[in-house]
């Protein structure tokens, strides 16, 4: 299953204020950044393991030399 129907099964709140925000900005914002956002608003206590994910994330998507 992709990463966006795991979140709006187990967190749809959370899923929702993504929605909101990426809605209502301004500049181009993608989901996954909404989300994560959303998230530690509402559960502030998840942010070390959501900045880890972020990571880990961005060094798979950095091309090798």
């Amino acid at each position: 299953m992709r990463t966006a129907l795991w979140r709006i099964l187990l967190a749809p709140l959370t899923t929702l204020r993504a929605l909101r925000l990426q809605r209502l900005s301004r500049s181009p914002f993608d989901f996954d950044s909404a989300w994560r956002q959303a998230r530690m608003h509402c559960a502030p206590d998840e942010v070390e393991y959501l900045f880890q994910c972020h990571l880990q994330e961005s060094e798979a998507r950095q091309p090798e030399p």
